[in-house]
């Protein structure tokens, strides 16, 4: 029999627990609608930046060149210089540049596989086996205290995260957009890289070719400085005039003292561009340089973001922002997870397998933001203003682009009119020596015009291989600055963007 006053408080327990469970819906719904009710709410987003509209932006309708379109991949193929397309290929596949860009490209992909990784279901298999000896003393009477028991525990635990706010799918976008963001990066680097190599190359071969012409020069001003000699021993000039052809010829052996440094030192930053070691330009010989064709589009728009890589990679990261901004919105939101665990559980190795022994759990998880000292606004206010940086250093990345292309444009159209006038000068230098050499062998006219006239079309053409050396270096630059046909793998973009939405 049980004591009237146990009986009468079992009983008030048995309605209390009629009552609860009678009120537990309604418990529920009031404590989740008080539980969002004082969920954190988004701050408003009054500072954005406007991008800049590529679709708008136009080279000045003055700026034209010969033809239209766009530079291949491979741009310096087209030179048809087998020296010029080994030494590239030879830079792209040593170069510490590109090494270290391609370490970049693996460091994003792993933070992109560890975001996928953190999406969906995690199961896990726990084995546990615990020796303990129980006090005497302590919560468990005899016979358990006392004595030793050994514990085995065999467990798979699963977890899944639904991810209703789309927290996950925003940093996996984030992440590719690095990814992506990454690879540009490494294709900028191959451009200038391949731009510096080509430029290189052209300084080089132009130092060499001046050279050459130098040289001939010397042996003309040689030969003028002995004619000199010889009519001044017969009295007829004065010792001034080859003191003063003298002059001149000293001038010309330290001229081509400068340039042989010059190409020297050319030499040396070139091997260093191809990686070589101190055979690598062993072969390398002169050749007759030849320009291509300019190529200058009529529109530029979305073409140039296309064709430049460091255009590719500021949008990229613009868009990484966006992701990035919409994960820590999500961080607003109520999280729901689930999580369970099956397995067995026994104090005695015996009866491990036994029925018995099995445990399961259940457990579904509501997490929600309440007060956190503005610590969410804080983050998502950092988001913002890390976009806003981001789309201003694209804006900035859009108008440079266009000053560049801008800039090598003119400045390719002025060394055309520049080399046209310069052919002007050169016929006329030609036919003033033809003109001195047929004189010469009529009689009327004596050696020294010959070599002067001869002295003076070698100095028009060392003009002319210094504009021509120019005009390769500024097609190396326009082919740069018009992003040296670079494309974005958009079928690529799009199958990651695929992934992403599963």
């Amino acid at each position: 029999m049980r004591p009237p006053l146990t009986k009468t408080i079992l009983q008030f327990g048995e309605k209390l627990a009629v009552h609860i469970s009678t009120l537990k819906p309604l418990v529920l719904s009031l404590a989740i609608a008080l539980a969002v009710a004082a969920c954190a709410t988004v701050p408003p987003d009054r500072n954005t930046y406007p991008q800049q509209d590529l679709a708008k932006v136009q080279l000045a309708s003055d700026i034209k060149l010969a033809s239209e379109g766009w530079p291949d991949k491979q741009w310096w193929t087209r030179y048809g210089d087998p020296q010029l397309n080994r030494l590239v290929t030879q830079a792209l596949a040593a170069s510490p540049t590109l090494e270290i860009a391609a370490a970049r490209i693996d460091s994003a992909r792993t933070t992109l596989a560890f975001n996928r990784a953190d999406k969906g279901a995690n199961v896990n298999l726990n084995v546990e086996g615990t020796r303990q000896r129980y006090s005497s003393n302590g919560l468990f009477p005899a016979p358990i205290g006392g004595a030793y028991y050994t514990e085995a525990i065999v467990q798979v635990q699963a977890s899944y995260d639904f991810d209703w706010w789309g927290k996950h799918r925003a940093q996996i976008a984030a992440a590719l957009g690095e990814v992506n963001a990454q690879r540009a990066d490494y294709a900028q680097a191959e451009q200038l890289l391949a731009a510096a190599t080509a430029q290189s190359y052209f300084s080089l071969q132009g130092g060499w070719a001046r050279l050459a012409n130098l040289r001939q020069t010397i042996v003309t001003q040689t030969d003028i400085v002995a004619d000199t000699a010889r009519r001044v021993a017969h009295g007829l000039v004065a010792i001034d005039q080859q003191r003063m052809a003298e002059s001149e010829l000293g001038t010309l052996n330290k001229q081509a003292a400068q340039l042989e440094a010059q190409t020297a030192a050319e030499r040396e930053a070139l091997r260093a561009l191809v990686a070589g070691d101190s055979n690598a330009l062993a072969d390398l010989k002169p050749q007759q340089l030849t320009g291509i064709r300019h190529a200058l589009p009529a529109r530029l728009g979305m073409e140039l973001l296309a064709r430049r890589p460091d255009l590719q990679a500021a949008h990229w990261r613009v868009e990484a922002s966006l992701s990035r901004i919409e994960a820590t919105q999500a961080a607003f939101y109520p999280d729901i997870n689930l999580s369970a665990s099956a397995g067995l559980d026994s104090i005695s190795m015996g009866n491990l397998l036994s029925a018995a022994s099995r445990t399961l759990f259940l457990g579904p998880t509501l997490s929600l933001p309440l007060f956190d000292s503005k610590r969410l606004d804080a983050r998502i206010e950092s988001s913002r203003s890390e976009r806003n940086g981001l789309i201003a250093d694209y804006n900035q990345s859009v108008l440079n682009a266009v000053r560049d292309v801008a800039q090598q444009a003119i400045s390719v159209r002025g060394l055309e009119s520049q080399i046209g006038r310069q052919d002007e000068v050169m016929r006329a230098s030609r036919d003033l020596l033809q003109t001195a050499q047929a004189k010469f062998r009529q009689g009327l006219a004596d050696r020294n015009a010959v070599l002067n006239a001869g002295l003076s079309l070698s100095r028009q053409e060392d003009e002319n291989l210094q504009l021509h050396s120019q005009q390769l270096l500024a097609e190396v630059s326009l082919i740069k600055a018009l992003g040296g046909g670079y494309r974005i793998d958009s079928a690529a973009h799009d199958a990651a963007l695929t992934r992403i939405s599963k």
